[in-house]
Protein backbone atom coordinates (compact mmCIF):
# COMPACT_ATOMS: atom_id res chain seq x y z
CA UNK A 1 0.00 0.00 0.00
CA UNK A 2 1.32 3.44 -0.90
CA UNK A 3 2.04 6.40 1.35
CA UNK A 4 -1.03 8.42 0.38
CA UNK A 5 -3.05 5.20 0.22
CA UNK A 6 -2.52 5.39 3.93
CA UNK A 7 -2.49 9.03 5.13
CA UNK A 8 -6.13 9.62 4.63
CA UNK A 9 -6.54 6.66 7.65
CA UNK A 10 -3.47 8.37 9.22
CA UNK A 11 -4.63 11.43 9.48
CA UNK A 12 -7.99 10.59 11.13
CA UNK A 13 -6.21 9.40 14.23
CA UNK A 14 -4.41 12.63 14.65
CA UNK A 15 -7.29 14.65 14.43
CA UNK A 16 -6.56 16.45 10.68
CA UNK A 17 -8.34 16.32 7.58
CA UNK A 18 -7.34 13.92 4.90
CA UNK A 19 -7.60 17.16 2.59
CA UNK A 20 -5.60 19.11 4.71
CA UNK A 21 -2.83 15.66 4.31
CA UNK A 22 -3.29 15.79 0.81
CA UNK A 23 -1.96 19.64 0.16
CA UNK A 24 0.77 19.00 2.37
CA UNK A 25 2.06 16.07 0.17
CA UNK A 26 1.62 18.40 -2.83
CA UNK A 27 3.11 21.19 -0.92
CA UNK A 28 0.28 23.86 -0.21
CA UNK A 29 -2.20 24.66 2.46
CA UNK A 30 -5.19 26.29 2.61
CA UNK A 31 -6.07 29.23 5.50
CA UNK A 32 -9.78 27.72 5.65
CA UNK A 33 -8.62 24.25 5.72
CA UNK A 34 -6.32 25.48 8.65
CA UNK A 35 -8.67 27.17 10.76
CA UNK A 36 -11.54 24.17 9.79
CA UNK A 37 -9.74 21.02 10.45
CA UNK A 38 -8.38 22.53 13.86
CA UNK A 39 -9.14 21.17 17.61
CA UNK A 40 -12.53 22.98 19.02
CA UNK A 41 -10.39 24.77 21.83
CA UNK A 42 -7.93 26.28 18.77
CA UNK A 43 -10.99 27.38 16.73
CA UNK A 44 -12.27 29.13 19.00
CA UNK A 45 -9.20 31.21 19.84
CA UNK A 46 -8.87 32.01 16.07
CA UNK A 47 -12.53 33.23 16.12
CA UNK A 48 -11.63 35.54 19.46
CA UNK A 49 -8.19 36.84 17.78
CA UNK A 50 -10.26 38.17 14.63
CA UNK A 51 -12.59 39.88 16.77
CA UNK A 52 -10.07 41.54 18.39
CA UNK A 53 -8.33 42.27 15.77
CA UNK A 54 -11.59 44.10 13.70
CA UNK A 55 -12.58 45.37 16.75
CA UNK A 56 -8.86 46.96 17.22
CA UNK A 57 -9.04 47.72 13.74
CA UNK A 58 -12.43 49.99 14.04
CA UNK A 59 -11.05 51.60 16.99
CA UNK A 60 -7.68 52.81 15.09
CA UNK A 61 -10.27 54.52 12.31
CA UNK A 62 -12.20 55.76 14.77
CA UNK A 63 -10.00 57.55 16.61
CA UNK A 64 -7.67 58.60 13.77
CA UNK A 65 -10.68 60.57 12.27
CA UNK A 66 -11.62 62.25 15.71
CA UNK A 67 -7.99 62.94 16.69
CA UNK A 68 -7.49 64.48 12.58
CA UNK A 69 -11.17 66.87 13.10
CA UNK A 70 -9.25 67.54 16.95
CA UNK A 71 -6.32 69.02 15.82
CA UNK A 72 -8.39 71.17 12.80
CA UNK A 73 -10.90 72.19 14.89
CA UNK A 74 -8.62 73.32 18.32
CA UNK A 75 -6.46 75.50 15.37
CA UNK A 76 -9.69 77.09 14.11
CA UNK A 77 -10.42 77.57 17.37
CA UNK A 78 -7.24 79.19 18.29
CA UNK A 79 -6.89 81.21 15.57
CA UNK A 80 -10.54 82.72 16.31
CA UNK A 81 -9.88 83.50 20.02
CA UNK A 82 -6.46 85.33 19.25
CA UNK A 83 -7.99 87.12 16.56
CA UNK A 84 -7.80 90.58 18.96
CA UNK A 85 -11.20 90.47 20.31
CA UNK A 86 -13.01 90.94 23.47
CA UNK A 87 -14.44 88.13 25.18
CA UNK A 88 -17.57 89.41 25.15
CA UNK A 89 -17.09 89.77 21.32
CA UNK A 90 -15.74 85.95 21.45
CA UNK A 91 -18.92 85.18 23.88
CA UNK A 92 -21.26 86.28 21.70
CA UNK A 93 -19.11 84.94 18.48
CA UNK A 94 -18.32 81.81 19.90
CA UNK A 95 -22.35 81.45 21.47
CA UNK A 96 -23.49 77.69 20.48
CA UNK A 97 -20.20 76.75 18.64
CA UNK A 98 -19.28 74.14 20.86
CA UNK A 99 -18.23 71.35 18.52
CA UNK A 100 -14.26 72.06 20.10
CA UNK A 101 -13.26 70.93 23.20
CA UNK A 102 -11.56 74.82 23.29
CA UNK A 103 -14.95 76.02 22.65
CA UNK A 104 -16.47 73.89 25.52
CA UNK A 105 -14.12 75.31 28.11
CA UNK A 106 -14.56 78.68 26.64
CA UNK A 107 -18.50 78.38 27.39
CA UNK A 108 -18.30 77.12 30.52
CA UNK A 109 -15.69 79.52 32.18
CA UNK A 110 -17.01 82.28 30.55
CA UNK A 111 -20.69 81.22 32.09
CA UNK A 112 -19.30 80.93 35.21
CA UNK A 113 -17.41 84.81 35.13
CA UNK A 114 -20.91 86.34 34.34
CA UNK A 115 -22.35 84.53 36.46
CA UNK A 116 -20.16 85.94 39.09
CA UNK A 117 -20.92 89.24 37.96
CA UNK A 118 -24.71 88.85 38.00
CA UNK A 119 -24.49 87.38 41.36
CA UNK A 120 -21.16 89.17 43.50
CA UNK A 121 -20.24 87.87 46.34
CA UNK A 122 -18.87 91.18 48.14
CA UNK A 123 -14.85 91.71 47.12
CA UNK A 124 -14.43 87.49 47.01
CA UNK A 125 -12.02 87.85 43.70
CA UNK A 126 -9.91 85.18 44.93
CA UNK A 127 -12.94 82.83 44.98
CA UNK A 128 -14.43 83.69 41.39
CA UNK A 129 -10.79 82.88 40.00
CA UNK A 130 -10.86 79.28 41.71
CA UNK A 131 -14.55 78.35 40.74
CA UNK A 132 -13.67 79.53 37.36
CA UNK A 133 -10.74 77.40 37.27
CA UNK A 134 -12.53 74.15 38.90
CA UNK A 135 -15.01 74.63 36.31
CA UNK A 136 -12.17 74.83 33.31
CA UNK A 137 -10.37 71.93 35.25
CA UNK A 138 -13.77 69.68 34.78
CA UNK A 139 -14.73 70.11 31.50
CA UNK A 140 -10.91 69.46 30.42
CA UNK A 141 -10.61 66.02 32.75
CA UNK A 142 -14.55 65.45 30.97
CA UNK A 143 -13.18 66.02 27.10
CA UNK A 144 -10.06 63.99 27.76
CA UNK A 145 -11.90 60.93 29.21
CA UNK A 146 -13.88 60.87 25.42
CA UNK A 147 -10.69 61.43 23.79
CA UNK A 148 -9.14 58.27 25.79
CA UNK A 149 -12.03 55.81 24.94
CA UNK A 150 -10.67 52.86 23.47
CA UNK A 151 -7.14 53.33 24.40
CA UNK A 152 -7.79 50.53 26.74
CA UNK A 153 -9.09 48.04 24.31
CA UNK A 154 -6.11 48.60 22.20
CA UNK A 155 -4.01 48.16 25.37
CA UNK A 156 -6.20 44.97 26.01
CA UNK A 157 -5.40 43.68 22.59
CA UNK A 158 -2.01 44.56 21.82
CA UNK A 159 -0.56 42.82 25.27
CA UNK A 160 -2.84 39.83 25.39
CA UNK A 161 -3.41 38.87 21.76
CA UNK A 162 0.00 37.54 21.28
CA UNK A 163 -0.33 35.14 24.65
CA UNK A 164 -4.21 33.69 23.25
CA UNK A 165 -2.42 32.64 20.47
CA UNK A 166 0.60 31.22 21.75
CA UNK A 167 -2.21 29.39 24.07
CA UNK A 168 -3.88 28.23 20.98
CA UNK A 169 -0.37 27.06 19.43
CA UNK A 170 0.42 25.28 22.46
CA UNK A 171 -2.95 23.80 22.49
CA UNK A 172 -2.78 22.39 18.86
CA UNK A 173 0.47 20.99 19.50
CA UNK A 174 -0.35 18.79 22.76
CA UNK A 175 -3.30 17.71 20.88
CA UNK A 176 -0.84 16.61 17.59
CA UNK A 177 1.85 14.65 19.56
CA UNK A 178 -1.00 13.27 21.94
CA UNK A 179 -2.54 11.33 18.85
CA UNK A 180 1.08 10.41 17.56
CA UNK A 181 1.79 8.99 20.85
CA UNK A 182 -1.24 6.87 20.68
CA UNK A 183 -0.89 5.83 17.48
CA UNK A 184 3.17 5.36 17.22
CA UNK A 185 5.98 6.14 14.68
CA UNK A 186 4.25 8.57 12.31
CA UNK A 187 5.77 9.65 8.89
CA UNK A 188 6.65 13.42 9.53
CA UNK A 189 4.27 14.58 6.78
CA UNK A 190 1.46 13.89 8.92
CA UNK A 191 2.67 15.93 11.68
CA UNK A 192 3.30 19.39 9.13
CA UNK A 193 -0.56 19.86 9.24
CA UNK A 194 -1.35 19.83 12.79
CA UNK A 195 1.87 22.13 13.86
CA UNK A 196 1.10 24.66 11.53
CA UNK A 197 -2.62 24.81 12.68
CA UNK A 198 -1.37 25.33 15.66
CA UNK A 199 0.95 27.87 14.46
CA UNK A 200 -1.50 29.75 12.85
CA UNK A 201 -3.16 30.96 16.05
CA UNK A 202 0.80 32.69 16.86
CA UNK A 203 -0.06 33.93 13.37
CA UNK A 204 -3.55 35.33 14.20
CA UNK A 205 -2.28 36.63 17.48
CA UNK A 206 0.29 38.61 16.08
CA UNK A 207 -1.90 40.05 13.36
CA UNK A 208 -4.12 41.01 15.88
CA UNK A 209 -1.68 42.73 18.49
CA UNK A 210 0.89 44.63 15.98
CA UNK A 211 -1.26 47.35 14.97
CA UNK A 212 -3.10 46.93 18.10
CA UNK A 213 0.56 48.39 19.97
CA UNK A 214 1.69 50.87 16.89
CA UNK A 215 -1.36 52.55 17.28
CA UNK A 216 -1.98 52.49 20.85
CA UNK A 217 1.77 54.55 21.39
CA UNK A 218 0.98 57.02 18.66
CA UNK A 219 -2.24 57.72 19.58
CA UNK A 220 -1.24 58.13 23.50
CA UNK A 221 1.62 60.53 22.39
CA UNK A 222 -0.82 61.97 20.09
CA UNK A 223 -3.48 62.50 23.19
CA UNK A 224 -0.70 63.82 25.72
CA UNK A 225 0.58 66.64 23.14
CA UNK A 226 -3.55 67.35 22.99
CA UNK A 227 -3.89 67.42 26.78
CA UNK A 228 -0.91 69.61 26.60
CA UNK A 229 -2.28 72.12 24.04
CA UNK A 230 -5.78 71.93 25.89
CA UNK A 231 -4.41 72.62 29.57
CA UNK A 232 -2.27 75.57 28.21
CA UNK A 233 -4.57 77.39 26.70
CA UNK A 234 -7.22 76.98 29.70
CA UNK A 235 -4.27 78.60 31.74
CA UNK A 236 -4.05 81.33 29.25
CA UNK A 237 -7.86 81.49 29.56
CA UNK A 238 -7.39 81.29 33.69
CA UNK A 239 -4.82 84.23 33.25
CA UNK A 240 -6.81 86.37 30.75
CA UNK A 241 -10.14 85.86 33.22
CA UNK A 242 -7.92 86.58 36.10
CA UNK A 243 -7.06 90.10 34.97
CA UNK A 244 -10.46 91.24 34.03
CA UNK A 245 -11.85 89.91 37.23
CA UNK A 246 -8.93 91.64 39.00
CA UNK A 247 -10.30 94.98 37.08
CA UNK A 248 -13.22 94.49 38.39
CA UNK A 249 -14.85 92.90 34.99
Amino acid sequence: MSLLQILPEISLNIGVSPMLIANASAGGFSLIELFTSADWVVKSIMIGLAIASIWSWAIIIDKTINFHLLKKRAASFEETFWSGRTLDELAEGLAGDTRDPMGRVFTAAMREFKESQVNPRGNDVGGTRERIDRVMGLVVNRELAKTERGMTVLATVGSASVFIGLLGTVWGIMNTFRAIDTRGNIDVLTIIPGIMEALFATALGLVAAIPAVIFYNKFTTDLDRYAGRLDGYTDELSAILSRKIGKGG
